[in-house]
């Protein structure tokens, strides 16, 4: 089972990146609307560009909220702590709406995390 929980660890940390790419991205596109709609000249631009620029914000603000995580406990499962193990469970069920890869993971997180040889091995790794 801890090769099953170091797989987890490591495809949580990859979720939570690949939710910060995005949020970058989205940053550099609505940044380049932006600049587009500014450079425009167009009347109303000057109303435009800022509510461009909050939606993008929102956008990438919430995506970190999702992603960061992750990451964090991905290192914390890797390091076998038991917070990571809780936080884990907790993730894995808020993972299971994003269909298609985060219900896979989610479904597999729960699995791994609910199972009791999995319990006893976080309660002997932080005892050491």
């Amino acid at each position: 089972m801890e090769t099953h929980v170091k797989a987890l660890g490591i495809l949580q940390i990859l979720l939570g990146a690949l939710g910060v790419l995005l949020a970058l991205f989205i940053m550099l596109v609505f940044g380049g609307v932006a600049g587009f709609v500014g450079a425009s000249g167009e009347e109303g631009a000057e109303l435009a560009v800022p509510l461009i620029s909050l939606v993008g914000t929102m956008a990438v603000t919430f995506i970190l909220i999702l992603s960061v995580p992750g990451i964090i406990v991905g290192i914390g499962l890797l390091k076998f702590r038991p917070w990571a193990r809780i936080l884990g469970i907790i993730l894995s069920i808020l993972l299971i709406i994003h269909f298609p890869l985060g219900t896979v993971v989610g479904v597999y997180g729960l699995w791994v995390l609910l199972t009791g040889e999995t319990e006893k091995l976080f309660a002997t790794k932080s005892a050491a």
